[in-house]
Order: structure tokens, then sequence, then C-alpha cells
């Protein structure tokens, strides 16, 4: 009895295929929040258009909408982005650092060297979005949440001077980070020195 040969298949071209057009669309969809978190940055939530974000990146405005149905869909998706940039480089700038007031500066001055020297991605968390609409400034305010907690356990670990209100030194100190790219000069002091600066003078009012 004669054995067929046995037939060789052939590598399936369709998921390798398939594969490199998701990565292709990954990439586009990373390109389009990259460009967009940077426009946000420059020029504002509102006077930023999808068409603007497309030529940014030398798309077709309407084929952003594949990635992005919505300009909300765009800050939102950048948004957390950029906090989980922030949470990524906290962990890494707190590895081994002890005491309350050192591990304080060091989430400082790493929070502010990525605002200022990072991805476009992490200085998207700075932008105002005060004259946004309530709901979606509720979302970006709630992806922000963890970051301020694990900020305001910082702060809670500190000998303050009684009756300083913790929840306003917290909100004082982000503040004075995130409005710092407002003013920022590259000829200027690093953006470490100034994270530190910020501390110094906290401290000498607290305790």
């Amino acid at each position: 009895m004669s054995i067929a040969p046995r037939r060789i298949q052939k590598p399936k071209k369709r998921a390798t295929q398939r594969r490199r057009g998701n990565t292709r669309s990954d990439n586009r969809r990373d390109e389009l929040l990259a460009a967009a978190a940077r426009l946000f940055s420059k020029n504002g939530f509102e006077a930023t258009s999808m068409r603007d974000i497309a030529n940014e990146v030398g798309m077709l405005a309407g084929s952003m909408y594949y990635h992005f149905p919505a300009k909300d869909d765009l800050i939102v998706a950048a948004h957390a982005e950029g906090v989980q940039e922030l949470l990524r480089a906290m962990d890494t700038a707190l590895e081994g650092v002890v005491g309350g007031w050192e591990r304080l500066e060091a989430v400082c001055v790493t929070h502010l060297e990525n605002l200022l020297g990072g991805s476009d991605i992490a200085g998207v968390v700075a932008v105002d979005f005060s004259q946004l609409p309530e709901e979606l400034r509720a979302r970006l305010i709630e992806q922000r949440d963890e970051y301020e907690g694990r900020l305001a356990q910082l702060i809670d670990a500190l000998e303050l001077r009684e009756g300083v209100d913790r929840r306003l030194v917290r909100l004082s100190l982000l503040g004075s980070l995130n409005w710092t790219p407002n003013w920022f000069r590259a000829e200027g002091q690093s953006p470490a020195a100034i994270a530190r600066h910020f501390v110094a003078l906290l401290r000498d009012g607290v305790c």
C-alpha cells in the first residue's frame, strides 16, 4: 500500500497580516494620542480641533474617527495614559528613599521632570480643564484620584505643625507643580531645582 506524501501546510498569512495590521493601528493610535496631548498642552482643549490633530500626524481628519470617535475620547485616553506614566515614575522615584520629606521631594522632582521634559502624554495631566463640560471634567478628575491619593499618603506621613490642613497642602503643592509649564524657561533653573524649591518653601511654612 502506497503512502500518500504528507502535505506541508503553508503558514497562514491572514493571522500574520492581521497582527501587522493591528500593530500599525496601535502605532497610529499612539501617534494620535501624543499629538493630541501636545496640542492640548500648547493651545488648550477647546482651541484644538480634530483636524488640527490629524494634520499634526499627517492623517486625513476622517480617518481619525476609526481610532477616536470624538475629541472627548482623545482627551480621556491621553489623560489616562499620562496619569499612568506619572504613577510609574513615582514608583521608580521612591525606590530606596527613606524619610517623609525626602520621599515627597523625590516625587515632586520626578513629577516636574515628567511634565517639562518627559513625553507629550505626561504633560497633558497639567492642562487646565476648568472650562470643560462638567461630565468630562469629572471623568478626568476620577482618573487622577489614584495619583493624588498616593501623594496624600506621602503628606499624611509628614510631621506638620498642629492645625495645618493637609488637603490644602496637597492642593497647593500640586497647583504649583502643574502651573510651572506656563512660565518655565529652559535657560533658567532645572525642573529638579524648581521642585526642590517648592518643597523647601512648603516645609518652611508648615513645620
